[in-house]
Parts: structure tokens; C-alpha cells; sequence
């Protein structure tokens, strides 16, 4: 029997490690051939042998898609090397906490440009290959699954440019909804809560000591898998149904 994504191509951006790194896994465990997009090579490149090793399908690009010729690079690859594209999630994230007042201005200039611009670039690209994909696929639909976060929904005091771009994230994601929609190129945004993975980790001392570290006492933790497993649960809906939104997190975190 055929699996869900047998015979589609699956672009994963941010996927050295975290839920990047598992959603290649379960889309790839779903048949789709899977692109995984990120900096650091050799994490790529050992990703990709494991699903290889696994019977799946996978290619490691390295790319910065915060230079937007880097992020159509990508693509291009994704394209030359496949064939098409049926699916692009947008994981690349960043998360630097903070008060605004004596903030580094570089780290709202780094968010901003993974967050946000990373974001823009990569989905610009891959437009053209997904309407294709939703006029001429087996499938006849395509998916983009942004990844956002709960600060997305509700600000929180020294999370500020975080919440800024999470909730242009949702504003964008909403909007490219709504316009691709007759076409049937699905835009969903999924939106976790706390989740193990790296993106505490660029944060300093002091924000770890003060916000981090009480907090990851307290509560549970999702797993990058969780996560993996809604995406593929947006991705291998039938055709005429959408999920716009998913809001994922540990049980406990109010």
C-alpha cells in the first residue's frame, strides 16, 4: 500500500535539528522525498544518510535563506533535483529574550531576518513550484505549514521582537491563506508551546537563570516529534479539507 506522500517532495527549512530535523524524518517515514534546508552541513548530510539507511529519500542543502538568493538556491536545487515541490515548511526560527530597554539591536536584526524575511524568501521561491503542484500533481494540492509559536497568540513582557515576528508569522500566514485558497495551495500555521530543541540555547545566562530555566522546571516539554506529527497531519489531509491553524503544547503549560 502507497504511503500518504508517495511521490511528493517535501522542502524543510531549520532542519539541522529540532523539529526541522524530526519533521524530515516523518515526512520522509511518509513516503515524500524530503529537502532538508539549514547552515550547518554536516548535520544535514548525516540526517540525510539515517533516512537513506531508513528506505526513505532525502537531499541536504546547505543554506542561509536569510540572503534571498540563497533561499531561491535552494529551491532550485529542490526543483533540479526532483522534479517538483509539493510541500514547504517553514521551520527556520531564532528566539532571543529580553527587555526592550538596553536591548542589542543586532539580535532584533537577526530574528527579524530568520523569523521573518527567511520566511518571505523561501516562500516566494517555492510559490511558482506549488501552484504547479496543485494544478498538475497527483495530489492536486499543495501545503505550506509555517511555523510560528504560542508568542504568535499573546505577548509577554522581554519577549517583545520574538512576539513581533511570531505575530507577523500568523498576519502573513493568514493572508497568503486566504489568497491561495481558490487554488488549492493550503497555508497553515502551526503554533507550538514549549518544546525541547535547541532554541533556548542562543539565549544568555542571565535570561536563562531568570526565565528559562524556572520555567523548564516546572513543565513539560514537547518533543521535536510532537510536532513532526501534526505537520504531517496538516500535509496528508485530502484535498478538500484544510487546517488553517494548530495550536500544539505540553499538557500543563497554562
Amino acid at each position: 500500500m502507497a504511503l500518504k506522500l508517495t511521490g511528493t517532495v517535501a522542502l524543510v527549512t531549520g532542519a539541522s535539528s529540532g523539529i526541522g530535523a524530526a519533521t524530515a524524518r516523518e515526512l520522509a517515514g511518509q513516503g515524500a522525498a524530503v529537502v532538508m534546508v539549514a547552515r550547518r552541513k554536516d548535520r544535514l548530510e548525516t540526517l540525510a544518510a539515517e533516512i537513506t539507511q531508513d528506505g526513505g529519500t532525502a537531499l541536504a542543502v546547505e543554506a542561509d535563506i536569510t540572503g534571498r538568493r540563497q533561499a531561491e538556491a535552494a529551491v532550485h536545487q529542490t526543483v533540479e533535483r526532483f522534479g517538483r515541490l509539493d510541500i514547504l515548511v517553514n521551520n527556520a526560527g531564532l528566539m532571543l529574550l529580553g527587555p526592550v530597554v538596553g536591548a542589542d539591536p543586532q539580535e532584533w536584526e537577526r530574528m527579524i531576518a530568520v523569523n521573518v524575511q527567511g520566511l518571505l524568501h523561501t516562500t516566494h521561491a517555492a510559490l511558482p513550484h506549488l501552484l504547479t503542484a496543485a494544478e498538475e500533481g497527483p495530489r492536486r494540492v499543495a501545503d505550506i505549514v509555517n511555523i510560528s509559536s504560542i508568542a504568535g497568540r499573546k505577548a509577554w513582557a522581554n519577549y517583545g521582537v520574538y512576539n513581533l515576528t511570531k505575530f507577523g508569522v500568523n498576519g502573513f500566514t493568514e493572508s497568503l491563506r486566504q489568497e491561495l485558497a481558490g487554488r488549492h495551495v493550503r497555508v497553515g500555521v502551526l503554533e507550538p508551546g514549549a518544546v525541547d530543541t535547541e532554541l533556548n540555547s542562543h539565549n544568555n545566562e542571565t535570561i536563562h537563570a531568570e526565565m528559562l530555566d524556572p520555567f523548564n522546571e516546572q513543565h513539560e516539554r514537547l518533543a521535536p516529534a510532537d510536532i513532526a506529527e501534526g505537520i504531517a497531519f496538516m500535509v496528508t489531509r485530502p484535498r478538500h479539507a484544510a487546517v488553517a491553524e494548530l495550536w500544539a503544547m505540553p499538557t500543563d503549560q497554562a
